[in-house]
């Protein structure tokens, strides 16, 4: 059984990974289409349709794909302060009362936001822009997003934390 949860883990930490730096070339890509739309917009005085919801879609998907990523790492927003002021055994409870909280947190937003995907898929709502592109595209990736981040948190809790207990630390 460990085997097959070391498998897991090992797979998820591997697409959560892949996951952040696709992230990381859709903020290029962004750069890329506000250079494009600055500079149309001032040699040819022809502002394009598509650029602001193209650069927004494309930032909501890049920051939702690469917080399971951050998680990995320990990126989120943390005391850094405590790690030095608290033993090691109640950094440890520290973590995973907070691990705990970030996973009943983000499995409740993402339950919420897979069902508001859905009625944005089914009801074919676009936004009110003359290119119109569908709004289900930013809500998948949001949901997609905080749903790799509460699995994220629950393979942490799991390897860092229940590991640990069963050691007696």
């Amino acid at each position: 059984m460990k085997t097959c949860w070391r498998g897991f883990s090992r797979a998820v930490g591997q697409v959560n990974t892949l996951m952040g730096y696709l992230s990381a070339v859709m903020i290029i890509i962004c750069t890329m289409a506000l250079t494009y739309e600055v500079v149309v917009r001032y040699f040819f005085n022809a502002p394009t349709s598509w650029s602001l919801e193209f650069n927004i879609f494309m930032l909501v998907a890049s920051t939702f794909l690469a917080a399971a990523y951050t998680q990995i790492k320990r990126g989120h927003v943390g005391i850094g302060m405590l790690d030095s002021i608290m033993s090691a055994r109640w950094n440890r409870w520290r973590y995973l009362v907070a691990d705990l909280a970030s996973l009943i947190f983000c499995s409740f937003v993402s339950y919420y936001t897979w069902k508001f995907f859905y009625m944005v898929w089914d009801q074919g709502w676009v936004t009110e822009s003359p290119w119109a592109p569908k709004l289900w595209i930013p809500y998948f990736f949001m949901a997609f997003g905080l749903t790799s981040l509460s699995v994220q948190c629950l393979i942490q809790i799991i390897d860092e934390h229940l590991v640990s207990l069963e050691k007696g630390e």
